[in-house]
């Protein structure tokens, strides 16, 4: 029976906090800029796009896409996936999905033995292949199942033990289950996408979630979704009061928001040049070109560059011909793209 469905449920949660001896993983910076996290992206947020991100910093952290550990794993090659040096000097988290607790607890004794710092466990992603063999948001399904994933992890590493969580499979019926589930096994901070499985990544996120799970929780709380702008990761503070924010599609359609957010803090407004602009495309082409083929490079240069189109309502036009011009050649791609892209730069 799970600490959580009895009264002396809190009383018990103090006991553990004073054992384990919790300390403040998301401290503020003295100009009382909150804690930044680059979120972990499958597939949009790889290592090419978080190394050029390092590169330019202005986040405390970085997570990894989730490492899937399906049933017979093999964990010590597939925490391989892990690469703590991507983003140095920032420092990486390792996020793992799964569904069976005695695997994802070996699988975070692989990753710690990589070097991560932190271990968080998926249960948001909201993809059907994933969902369909019990994973991601499917964990929301079940909160005794989830505490008990999220309890293997904890009990495995000596390292902090995180989760990231939408707010429901179908509905919010069991939000508080869940997120009361997630704090009892011992985790050490909850990252809250406040959209269901089903809302995947359409409807407006819900941020007064975000508030309901910091007045419920004795842990912290980290804020994520629909943090476009500063003024969207000011306004989700002010509206939640959580402790930390989490950013990911927002830092591709703006991979300077970081620096942007923290400037805020400091009265001194940062403006990214163009410039700077060529410098990050130069990155991210750079790491591409000495581990991908030539069609990857330009998908994955299409892919980028159709966030930084989408982000800008003066380009919106110009995308399709962006997205569906034909070359083999990522340089001549670029050649194409760069100068409808200058066009409407806010220089």
């Amino acid at each position: 029976m799970l600490f959580y469905l009895k009264n002396a449920w809190y009383l018990k949660f103090d006991v553990c906090i004073k054992k384990r001896g919790l300390v403040n993983l998301l401290p503020k910076h003295s100009s009382g800029c909150p804690y930044l996290i680059l979120a972990p992206m499958e597939g949009l947020g790889d290592r090419f796009f978080r190394r050029s991100m390092a590169t330019i910093g202005g986040f405390d952290e970085s997570c990894t896409e989730f490492i899937r550990v399906p049933i017979n794993a093999h964990v010590a090659s597939l925490a391989k996936q892990y690469q703590k040096e991507e983003t140095y000097p920032i420092p990486q988290a390792a996020q793992i999905m799964g569904s069976d607790p005695e695997l994802m607890g070996a699988m975070a004794q692989e990753v710690v033995k990589r070097g991560a710092h932190r271990v968080d466990l998926n249960c948001g992603c909201p993809s059907n292949t994933v969902t369909g063999r019990g994973a991601g948001s499917s964990l929301l399904k079940n909160p005794s199942h989830l505490y008990q994933v999220a309890k293997a992890l904890v009990k495995a590493v000596k390292v902090p033990v995180t989760a990231k969580l939408r707010s429901g499979y179908e509905d919010t019926s069991l939000f508080k289950e869940n997120l009361l589930a997630a704090q009892e096994s011992g985790v050490q901070f909850i990252t809250l996408h406040p959209r269901t499985k089903v809302d995947g990544y359409g409807p407006p996120a819900k941020w007064e979630l975000i508030a309901e799970a910091k007045a419920l929780l004795k842990i912290p709380v980290v804020g994520n979704g629909d943090i476009l702008t500063v003024a969207d990761a000011l306004n989700m503070l002010a509206q939640t009061k959580c402790d930390a924010l989490m950013i990911g599609r927002g830092s591709v359609i703006n991979p300077w928001i970081f620096q942007e957010i923290r400037a805020s803090f400091t009265q001194k407004p940062f403006v990214p040049t163009w410039e700077s602009f060529l410098y990050f495309i130069d990155l991210f082409w750079r790491g591409l070109q000495e581990e991908a083929p030539l069609r990857t490079q330009i998908n994955k240069l299409k892919q980028l560059m159709s966030f930084f189109f989408k982000g800008n309502s003066s380009l919106l036009e110009k995308r399709n011909a962006m997205l569906t011009f034909k070359s083999t050649d990522p340089a001549e791609f670029l050649a194409h793209t760069l100068p409808l892209l200058k066009e409407g730069w806010r220089l």
